[in-house]
């Protein structure tokens, strides 16, 4: 099969032609159609998330925005046949016994396997799969708009369910990119009055065609300076990997708010410890989702609730697609076109 390999960071992935995976028990062998290209992938590839590197699988085959087909079972393949359309996310599998699985929080798995990170992922013809941690796409959606909701649009998702955010309330989205045009899309859907805010004026029209009620533009306004002054947000949600766009963010917060970290900056963030207790303000983590968060959010992407807006590339484009990325010029999703 052909796939885009990395073997060194910092140097470009490889185009090559490498053998074909086989399934063992319990997995089926998928042929991907399309696979996201994301931002998880560039830190990767450059070696800027040091917490990474030793797990990290060498030579790897990147990608966990997977959509494909069954094309071969082995064992119990949990009712999957050959011709299914599935996707797999970044986790690859769990181990169901530990005290996160037990808890419903399957993606805080001990013991995980992550796709592209500690086995290949799908920048490749095939990919070998436990058929217990693939996820049917409903038949309403393509695979093409489906597969960056592995990553992306669960995420997103995720995040704003846990921050239980309420019909009127306000949601401030920084950053309007492959994961942000998607949360304002969620947060539309959860009834808040979404804040998109970008420092692309592109970028910003793309969140008002999106439902966003106001648009900021951080390279003109002193983002946080000027919510606080509305009132504040009750919700701030942070795609970018920018430092200065959380600085922004918590600065919004409206007393007893949330602040969503889904961005992941190289480099270390701070707050006032002082006013984080003087506002009551709190701050949460999101870590990709479950398989049931995915279920969720590919249902509201049938439904025509969600849309994933994607720029198609071939595999032998994926360095030209890590290097679009970089440039920060990307609206929407890329995804690398396999079969």
């Amino acid at each position: 099969m052909k796939a885009a390999v990395l073997h060194e960071f910092k140097r470009p992935l490889a185009i090559e032609s490498t053998s074909d995976p086989k399934p063992g028990t319990g997995e089926v062998l998928v042929q991907v159609e399309v696979c996201g290209v994301c931002h998880s992938d560039l830190h990767l590839a450059d070696g800027d998330w040091p917490q990474f590197n030793p797990i990290l699988k060498m030579p790897l085959i990147l990608g966990h925005e997977v959509a494909g087909h069954v094309v071969e079972t082995n064992g119990s393949s949990c009712g999957l046949q050959p011709g299914d359309r599935v996707g797999l996310p970044w986790i690859y599998w769990t181990c169901g016994e530990c005290e996160p699985c037990r808890e419903g929080n399957e993606n805080l798995c001990t013991k995980q396997k992550i796709t592209g990170v500690t086995v290949d992922g799908g920048f490749a013809e095939l990919l070998r799969a436990p058929a217990s941690h693939l996820v049917r796409i409903p038949e309403a959606l393509s695979l093409l708009e489906a597969a960056p909701l592995f990553c992306a649009g669960v995420t997103v998702f995720r995040a704003l369910k846990q921050a239980a955010i309420s019909p009127g309330q306000r949601l401030a989205v920084f950053g309007i990119g492959g994961l942000g045009h998607i949360a304002v899309q969620v947060g539309r859907e959860l009834g808040a009055e979404v804040i998109a805010v970008d420092i692309s004026e592109e970028k910003l029209e793309l969140a008002n065609s999106l439902g966003a009620k106001a648009q900021v533009n951080a390279a003109s306004t002193d983002a946080g300076q000027y919510l606080r002054k509305q009132g504040g947000v009750h919700v701030a949600l942070v795609t970018s990997a920018a430092k200065r766009a959380y600085d922004a963010a918590f600065q919004c917060v409206r007393p007893s708010g949330t602040l969503l970290a889904v961005g992941l900056p190289g480099e270390n963030i701070c707050f006032s410890p002082l006013m984080m207790a003087a506002r009551e303000v709190r701050i949460r983590a999101s870590a990709v989702g479950t398989r049931e968060d995915i279920k969720e959010v590919l249902s509201l992407a049938a439904r025509g609730k969600v849309r994933c807006l994607v720029s198609i590339r071939k595999l032998e484009q994926a360095n030209t697609a890590l290097q679009e990325l970089r440039s920060g010029a990307v609206s929407g999703r890329l995804v690398l076109s396999l079969n």
